[in-house]
């Protein structure tokens, strides 16, 4: 059974099974997800990462690398995930914060050299330098791509609409350097 952080808000629970896994055991697992408030998600054969990590760790790296080649930042990398996904809670940065800055490091630097996937590779650097070396865990120092108990992702006005006098402010910065 797997699941994600942050349980008692995303109660997801996702049952897989091996071969040698009898039928009991699996209804039983079912049963204690059920019991604890969890939705169980029944996965049907062997997956690296279950369903949940399978499709974020590439969603993770694809707004990380956003990020790490200096394309988009943090914020503006959230606003547009948040804009596009009306009602949730975080970006995929916040969700980084979440998962925290080890995990990521671990997870991108394994795949990079797994893979030898340069990309990977840039963006566990990135979160080295950036994050690990100074002390920033994420959401469990209470510092990341945000500062918490109030990251600015929370914020009711994030993701408005800004005013027109910042027009040309925000078309300075997509500027070509």
């Amino acid at each position: 059974m797997h699941f994600a952080n942050l349980i008692w808000a995303l109660n997801v629970a996702e049952v897989m099974a091996h071969p040698g896994t009898a039928a009991d055991t699996l209804t039983q697992i079912t049963e204690f997800a059920i019991e604890i408030g969890m939705v169980p998600v029944p996965v049907h054969r062997e997956q690296n990462g279950y369903v949940l990590n399978a499709w974020v760790v590439p969603l993770l790296n694809a707004a990380q690398s956003l990020v790490t080649n200096g394309v988009s930042t943090p914020e503006d990398v959230d606003r547009t995930y948040m804009i596009v996904n009306r009602g949730a809670p975080r970006g995929p940065m916040g969700t980084l914060d979440v998962i925290g800055m080890k995990t990521a490091y671990d997870v991108f630097a394994y795949w990079g050299e797994h893979h030898d996937d340069q990309q990977m590779l840039a963006n566990a650097a990135y979160l080295k330098e950036n994050f690990l070396d100074q002390g920033k865990l994420g959401l469990q120092s209470g510092h990341g791509y945000y500062s918490y108990p109030e990251p600015s992702y929370a914020d009711p006005d994030f993701l408005s609409a800004p005013q027109i006098s910042s027009a040309s402010d925000i078309a300075a910065r997509a500027m070509l350097t």
